[in-house]
């Protein structure tokens, strides 16, 4: 009766290690957060931000985890320095107010094994708005060059710019933005 009872032990302990959350830092290198909006009709403009840093705790097992990421607005990059400044001004980002858009999250939704999606606050220009991102592809493995585990997914959202009081030019300049986020994120 003894050895069952550890052996029942041994178990709960064994499964409960598993399912501990882990802390994976953003890499900053290979986490571009772009956005796509209609340019008078004429075409469709996609340009990015340089610089992202955060953090995402994940508990594959529980299925469960948060995030917390920071964008620098004044890493916009539309390829053109002074289209750059434009869009850093008072009208658009205004980075000397806002330095930074943040989205943090603490519910991860899952589909089987699989992140499908994250509910969380977006703010920008401090104006904070529920926004859910859909997860087009989502992978975990130990990274071959840093030999640590890492992750790395795909998201992507839709928000109307004028609801963060970024609207100028709207209905021209498209209201609607595409949000397209490529994060990786190494285990601390």
């Amino acid at each position: 009766m003894k050895k069952i009872a550890l052996l029942l032990l041994t178990a709960a302990l064994s499964t409960s290690a598993l399912a501990a959350p882990e802390t994976y830092v953003i890499d900053g290198s290979h986490t571009f957060p772009r956005f796509e909006y209609s340019h008078f009709g004429y075409s469709n403009q996609v340009s990015r931000f340089d610089k992202t840093s955060g953090q995402i705790v994940l508990d594959r097992a529980a299925k469960t985890g948060s995030l917390d990421v920071v964008i620098d607005t004044t890493s916009v990059n539309t390829g053109f320095p002074v289209f750059n400044e434009h869009l850093q001004a008072e009208d658009f980002f205004d980075t000397k107010k806002f330095p930074t858009i943040t989205y943090k999250s603490s519910k991860l939704n899952f589909a089987g094994d699989k992140l499908a999606s994250v509910d969380g606050t977006l703010t920008i220009k401090g104006i904070a708005k529920p926004v859910r991102l859909d997860i087009t592809s989502f992978h975990c493995m130990p990274h071959p060059v840093l030999k640590k585990d890492a992750c790395g997914a795909n998201a992507i959202a839709k928000i109307k710019r004028s609801e963060f009081n970024n609207g100028k030019y709207a209905p021209y300049v498209g209201d609607e933005v595409t949000l397209t986020i490529a994060v990786e994120a190494v285990k601390q």
